[in-house]
């Protein structure tokens, strides 16, 4: 007999393997560093198996949870509680960005490394997970407007670092 903890357990470690690809592409584009997205995407799923029972009732459970990698990536930013920094710049970095050019990856990695943390997520959600202005002004807590101006001015900061042809091809 499978009592209503071990269900939710076991609903959860469903959800999970759901989910668990998705959210770990989405925390390392936003970090850079497949460490630190792995100790994002476990965090996020701490937090959410703690109020699991009011989450699984929620019309989209996958929202909840990406609010709560992009909120865990804030705090950890604004923490600044490691200051460590690899030596070799290509150590960690994985994307899904087109898979016939590496080098084109790498390069839109690191220039996203400049930008204000806020900047980074909303053009990863935009432009990487391919989300509407709305999904992205609504995960982020801000107004559609916010988002299209946020996204106009990050674009103009990686331009001269990637080229125009470059930023209107992968973003």
């Amino acid at each position: 007999m499978i009592t209503d903890a071990g269900k939710d357990s076991e609903d959860f470690g469903d959800f999970v393997r759901a989910t668990g690809t998705q959210l770990y592409r989405q925390a390392l584009l936003l970090t850079g560093d497949h460490h630190l997205a792995e100790d994002l995407t476990q965090t996020t799923y701490a937090k959410v198996y703690a109020s699991w029972r009011r989450v699984s009732r929620a019309d989209n459970p996958v929202a909840y949870a990406r609010t709560t990698l992009l909120n865990s990536f804030f705090s950890h930013r604004r923490l600044r509680r490691s200051g460590e920094l690899p030596t070799d710049p290509t150590l960690g970095r994985e994307s899904s960005a087109p898979e016939d050019d590496p080098e084109t990856r790498l390069d839109l990695l690191a220039a996203l490394t400049i930008l204000p943390p806020r900047d980074r997520a909303v053009l990863v959600l935009r432009y990487w997970e391919d989300r509407s202005v709305a999904d992205t002004a609504r995960d982020l807590g801000m107004t559609e407007t916010g988002v299209r101006t946020r996204s106009r001015r990050a674009l103009q900061r990686l331009r001269p670092l990637l080229g125009a042809e470059l930023t209107e091809r992968t973003m």
